[in-house]
């Protein structure tokens, strides 16, 4: 049954709002094509939001998800899932699925401010500007509020999805952010591996956005990622959770960042 509620989207506006009105017209054209908005609008019409909209957005692309852990993770207390971040947007979509209906939909996740254009996640959503100066002083203002919150905390401590980084696709380093703030705020930090990848196109879009430059004005490879959603429609995911890591692990034996490390390797072992 449908909901009454539109949240439709322009995509020519969401472009040229974020990237300038002067945006040629032939990205306009091809960003509409890429992030498919006809078929988007489709779902978005429905008018599904919060965890419900997650839930229904992975049964309108027909993608299953194969969870191993879940019983690991606590009902009481606050956390942070630390997961690696494959994909761009379905393992996203995944996260708040997964833990926000365990938790009653009390969960945050920090994404790129380009997604709050998905109004139906006003609340679990949470904007970080990833471009410009004003970077370090957003990131900073938006994690202190959530983890100083009763919410449990959704994290790519990568910051953005994998990438190829010496011949293997993996994470880019991962930020100490979230090692610093679950200290500070008493959370045991859960592990998952989500497994996954894009598309070759997609890992050589972003080689040749970092070779020309373009990436510093445009980044092309994001807007390739709401097409490798609509490519994974019918899959089926893999997620493995482990076992809680108490705040008090992470003491001054070692800095944060080397915690950081230390904790994506775990990851990258489930």
């Amino acid at each position: 049954m449908e909901h009454p509620s539109p949240y439709t989207i322009d995509i020519a506006r969401v472009i040229r709002g974020k990237f300038g009105e002067k945006t040629p017209r032939w990205i306009i054209r091809l960003a509409r094509k890429l992030l498919h908005e006809d078929f988007l609008n489709e779902f978005f019409r429905r008018g599904y939001t919060g965890v419900e909209f997650c839930e229904k957005a992975l049964e309108y692309m027909d993608i299953t998800l194969q969870v191993e852990g879940l019983e690991k993770v606590p009902d009481e207390g606050l956390i942070t899932v630390a997961s690696n971040h494959p994909l761009g947007g379905h393992d996203a979509l995944a996260l708040v699925s997964l833990f926000g209906r365990k938790f009653d939909g009390n969960v945050r996740i920090l994404v790129n401010d380009f997604l709050m254009v998905l109004k139906q996640l006003n609340g679990i959503f949470v904007p970080v500007n990833k471009v410009g100066s004003a970077q370090a002083r957003g990131l900073s203002a938006q994690t202190d509020g959530i983890f100083h919150s009763d919410a449990q905390i959704l994290f790519f401590p990568a910051g953005k999805c994998a990438r190829r980084i010496d011949g293997k696709i993996q994470d880019p380093a991962w930020k100490k952010t979230f090692i610093t703030k679950s200290v500070e705020t008493h959370r045991d930090i859960v592990p998952m591996h989500f497994y996954g990848r894009n598309s070759w196109r997609f890992y050589f879009v972003d080689w040749i956005g970092k070779v020309t430059g373009i990436n510093r004005r445009f980044p092309l490879a994001m807007i390739l990622l709401v097409d490798e959603m609509y490519r994974a429609r019918g899959r089926t995911y893999r997620i493995v959770i482990g076992d809680p890591v108490p705040w008090e692990t992470f003491d001054a034996s070692r800095r944060p960042a080397e915690w950081a490390a230390w904790m994506k390797e775990k990851v990258e072992k489930l």
